[in-house]
């Protein structure tokens, strides 16, 4: 691999940015080798500085949905641009993407939207605790739900006080649900959860229908909402909130991510239920309402109800977990997949199961070497833009990979 443009890139960024590149879009937790920064992007691929290409199994952590630089989508921002982006006020197409979302989610009946995934989960916050002016909000352990003082996963720059009325419950346990809401009493104001259980590193499990139950009960009982994050699974579960599969509809869900394609909007739905509190809280920022990305948003929306974009990600998700499992049985390397196949963690397992991280880093950094950018810890995310022949050739470096690692 060439790493010149790369290792300078990273040299000059480290005196004028702290630690180079700061947050999840840091690789300096992952493979030595990984490219810090991409220079092009075009449907299922990148390019790093060095002219090399990469078939991405990250999605930019998952906004790109439809693939990088996709037409139709680019258009629809670039003519609203010409038009009116970031205005005074809004355009007509806040209004209109509000409407769509309403007819497309079950239990939407309104939205309100920002830019990041912690702005709509800051808002269902904000929106729970006034409904019914409580304070306890129950999380299950290790969940993620963005990056500021209340859910940072780091605790550095932030206070015990920020986080005096969380709760925390593990995930898929309706027992260790009901006893938090036993301890929150009649403070309950909100339940949060996740789609499906995707923490780091961890085994990534579906929804529980007994747990999933429990949380909307507890709600029902208590007078609270039930917050689904759906920033990360949002449309690339389904073509509804994603728990609309199991039945089990919460009053708020946040939504971000794959919303508009790679354009920057994120959205807090929800029920009538909660609409007079979420009108009496102030939330706001400078680029929030911009029109371009709602134009993109409203595109995407389309080709998610006129193509077959999710039976298509499924499908490339399965074959890559098929071909895979064949290669662990045969190079005898303990690949590790867990998660909706759209959505897989795959990692190296040590001989008593449990993750490899050495190992998990290794296989990531190997495959570099062969144009395949997977993740080591976190799980990945496919485009609609990714083909068969592209599984083809991360299956044939798979293969290399795990015979020379699996001796």
């Amino acid at each position: 691999m060439k790493e010149e443009r790369n290792k300078e890139l990273l040299e000059r960024a480290g005196k004028v940015i702290p630690n180079g590149v700061y947050g999840h879009m840091s690789v300096g937790n992952q493979s030595p080798r990984t490219p810090q920064f991409y220079a092009r992007a075009k449907g299922a691929y990148l390019w790093d500085y060095d002219g090399q290409r990469y078939i991405d199994y990250m999605c930019a952590f998952g906004p790109q949905l439809f693939g990088y630089g996709h037409e139709e989508i680019d258009a629809a921002f670039i003519n609203q641009l010409r038009e009116v982006d970031i205005a005074t006020a809004p355009s007509a197409r806040m209004v209109e993407l509000a409407e769509a979302y309403a007819k497309q989610i079950t239990h939407c009946d309104w939205s309100m939207f920002c830019k990041n995934g912690t702005d709509a989960t800051s808002m269902a916050l904000m929106v729970a605790r006034h409904y019914r002016q409580k304070r306890k909000v129950l999380i299950a352990s290790g969940a993620y739900h963005g990056a500021t003082t209340w859910c940072s996963p780091v605790a550095h720059g932030t206070l015990p006080e920020d986080r005096a009325h969380f709760i925390h419950y593990e995930y898929n346990n309706a027992e260790s649900l009901r006893a938090a809401v036993a301890e929150a009493g009649d403070d309950l104001a909100a339940i949060f959860a996740t789609p499906h259980k995707h923490d780091i590193i961890a085994t990534q499990e579906p929804p529980d229908l007994d747990y999933a139950r429990a949380a909307r009960a507890a709600c029902d009982e208590h007078d609270a909402l039930l917050i689904l994050d759906d920033v990360r699974g949002g449309f690339r579960i389904a073509r509804d909130c994603s728990w609309q599969a199991i039945d089990v509809a919460p009053d708020l869900s946040t939504w971000g991510k794959a919303l508009a394609n790679g354009h920057a909007l994120s959205c807090l739905m929800g029920s009538d239920k909660a609409k007079a509190a979420a009108s009496e809280i102030f939330v706001t920022g400078s680029f929030w309402m911009a029109a371009a990305p709602m134009a993109a948003a409203l595109k995407t929306l389309e080709l998610i109800q006129s193509t077959d974009y999710l039976e298509h990600t499924i499908a490339m998700g399965q074959a890559l977990r098929n071909g895979l499992e064949g290669i662990a049985k045969e190079t005898g390397l303990a690949i590790s997949q867990s998660g909706p196949a759209q959505m897989p963690l795959i990692m190296i397992n040590k001989e008593d199961g449990r993750r490899d991280m050495k190992l998990s880093l290794a296989f990531a950094d190997q495959l570099l070497e062969h144009g395949i950018l997977f993740h080591p810890y976190h799980n990945m995310f496919f485009s609609n833009a990714i083909s068969d022949s592209d599984i083809d050739q991360t299956l044939s470096a798979c293969q290399k990979v795990a015979g020379a690692m699996g001796q």
